[in-house]
């Protein structure tokens, strides 16, 4: 329960149908077995008590005694664990049968949530037997004297995680227009448990699956969701036990049909709240009775998968469509900037790296979208005293593909001067003697843009920005950013998929090689012919610096729980001492930064972090990061 983590799990359990001393046993047996696990909410399906499919026999006085006793008994039960379980039963109150949830912990009934859309259609015919709870509000006196809410709007709320409110509806319920976890989400609920008997037939488990994650989506919250399996009557339905677990769109967890399964995942409470903090159009309005539970506070074991490349789908398909949709982005943000100014030509610096190879491409899917000659691309190189033959022949390379007007500068006598100018030994390789470089090169693109009628592409990305691993009025500037919110992990993927797609095989072989060749400004000497500044030896692994981003901007994780996720993804590649590490650097250096940031070239947002101070990132260059790094430095390996 610690960072905002709570273990769920939804459960299918083989039921007798009408046998409800039976089900009542596996009921109590499965929430011994789930909470051992670390479950702390359990959800069984709709009237699993006594089974669904029951028909008529709802309607036998005995079935629905023999009911509310199995409730008691598993409510009494529920003193012995740690959690709180939904389970379904047919429920009389005021002389009205209902289909009934009812939410049990610490050996009481806390409360009894009514179906509210009762199907009756097709093979459904619960009007026959139930009526709707739309509106039903009342209290119900129990056997033992004391009273239970009886309403559809309830939420439970965890006194030790107030943030954890459970809102429930039944089955048909989320299959209508206006279902009741919409109402529950806007008086606060962040996870909804949903008991139902949603029968097979072919083709729905994917409307099942994707009605569950965009519910969970559409109102940024958990969604644990329980269906009836093997054992309900077959006379005319099968029921498969279909179970998901969902977060904010998200399936974490899905059972396999047919097999009467137990699917656990962990619903991180806190990440949802964060996006609606963020959300101004999600607004909690309405209102609802709140009822308190209690759990223990413990360390929540995660089960469910952090990836480490958070911004890089993980299947191919995915991942090929993701860079078809950003080139275009950066492409049509360029093309829209190019006639804007009705430029001439576009002016880009290439060094033969990854950051400029992509801007280079993005500038040629832009005038091809405009019906512009490559030839008006003034493609320029700018050797210094760091450039090496590989990245040297592979920019030539690669403007010579794609058909771009070759230019070359070298800067290595315009720099001497400068350093003679102000008084620099060039035989002190520090900050002054690699931001003269930079800035040297991005005098001759401005220069070369005024000559041309044309304006200056950046090539910087958005791994970059976040750690200021930019030159102030150097690489920094440009009149039109395309990469400014793509991530370094992303770029190589954009190359890549360009290579592979292009059809040019001597092209192809170039960006290979590029992909290939070392990350680095190549501002110091090289060695022996080979690059001698890897940015990655000096700044820290970008799969890192991109994870640690994805979380602070996008989600505004703290430190801590962070660190937590960030061995759970590198386990086995990194080890906790070398994340710490660089964990700390991403700190210092973000907060530190952001005066860069502050004064960015305009450019395209492509995701859903970008750090634009017009936009995503509005923070203030002297914003202190002490209590940030405080947590860090307190973190133990």
């Amino acid at each position: 329960m610690r960072q905002g983590y709570v273990k769920v799990a939804a459960v299918t359990p083989k039921v007798q149908v009408a046998d409800t001393e039976f089900n009542g046993q596996q009921i109590r047996t499965l929430m011994k077995e789930t909470t051992e696990q670390g479950a702390k909410i359990v959800v069984f399906p709709e009237l699993c008590i006594t089974g669904y499919s029951c028909g008529d026999l709802f309607l036998q006085e005995k079935l629905l005694q023999e009911a509310r006793k199995e409730l008691f008994a598993i409510a009494e039960e529920s003193a012995l664990y740690d959690g709180i379980f939904f389970v379904g039963l047919p429920f009389e109150v005021q002389g009205k049968l209902y289909n009934m949830a009812a939410a049990v912990s610490g050996g009481e009934i806390l409360g009894l949530i009514p179906k509210c859309y009762l199907p009756n259609y097709n093979e459904f015919y619960e009007v026959r037997h139930f009526t709707s709870g739309l509106g039903l509000c009342t209290e119900e006196i129990l056997e033992n004297g004391s009273l239970v809410p009886v309403c559809t709007d309830l939420l439970f709320y965890c006194r030790n995680m107030p943030r954890l409110k459970i809102g429930v509806e039944i089955c048909e319920d989320l299959w209508a227009p206006n279902p009741p976890s919409v109402s529950h989400a806007l008086a606060g609920a962040s996870l909804m448990v949903n008991l139902s008997a949603s029968d097979e037939v072919t083709g729905k488990d994917i409307y099942r699956r994707d009605l569950v994650a965009g519910q969970s989506a559409r109102l940024l919250c958990g969604y644990v969701y329980a269906s009836a399996g093997d054992g309900e009557s077959t006379q005319d339905v099968v029921y498969s036990g279909h179970n998901i677990i969902s977060e904010n769109g998200a399936i974490l967890a899905e059972s396999k049909r047919f097999t009467n399964e137990i699917i656990y995942s962990e619903i991180d409470i806190e990440k949802l709240i964060g996006e609606r903090r963020r959300m101004s159009t999600f607004s909690v309005q309405e209102n609802h009775v709140e009822i308190p539970f209690s759990l223990k506070e413990e360390e929540t074991t995660l089960t469910r998968f952090v990836d480490p490349a958070p911004f890089v789908p993980g299947r191919e398909d995915q991942r090929r469509k993701r860079c078809e949709e950003i080139f275009m982005i950066q492409a049509m943000g360029l093309k829209k900037r190019l006639e804007h100014t009705h430029s001439q030509s576009a002016v880009v610096g290439i060094s033969g790296g990854l950051d400029s190879t992509l801007a280079l491409l993005v500038v040629v899917k832009a005038f091809d979208l405009i019906g512009k000659d490559h030839k008006d691309i003034v493609a320029v190189t700018m050797p210094g005293f760091g450039t090496t033959d590989r990245t040297y022949e592979n920019a030539l390379n690669l403007i010579k593909s794609l058909g771009a007007e070759l230019m070359e500068v070298s800067i290595r006598e315009s720099v001497m001067q400068h350093f003679k100018d102000i008084g620099h030994d060039e035989n002190v390789h520090d900050i002054t003697y690699e931001n003269s470089q930079a800035r040297e090169r991005t005098q001759i693109l401005m220069d070369v843009a005024n000559q041309k009628n044309g304006m200056v592409i950046g090539t910087g990305d958005m791994s970059e920005l976040a750690l200021g691993w930019a030159t102030y009025n150097g690489d920094h500037m440009s009149m039109y950013g395309v990469n400014a919110s793509v991530p370094k992990t992303l770029v190589r993927h954009l190359v890549r998929y360009y290579a592979d797609t292009c059809g040019d095989e001597k092209l192809s072989a170039t960006l290979y090689d590029v992909l290939d060749t070392p990350v680095s400004p190549e501002l110091l000497p090289p060695k022996d012919g080979q690059i001698s500044q890897k940015t990655e030896d000096l700044v820290g692994p970008y799969e890192l610096h991109d994870f640690f981003m994805y979380y602070v901007l996008r989600f505004g994780f703290a430190p801590a729980k962070i660190y937590r996720l960030a061995k759970i993804a590198f386990a086995g590649t990194y080890d906790n001492e070398f994340i710490l590490k660089w964990l700390k650097t991403f700190y210092r250096r973000f907060f530190a930064q952001q005066f860069k940031r502050s004064c960015l070239p305009d450019g395209p947002k492509v995701g859903t972090v970008a750090v634009s101070p017009r936009g995503d990132l509005r923070m203030p260059s002297d914003a202190c990061a002490t209590i940030w790094m405080k947590e860090v430095e307190n973190l133990s390996v």
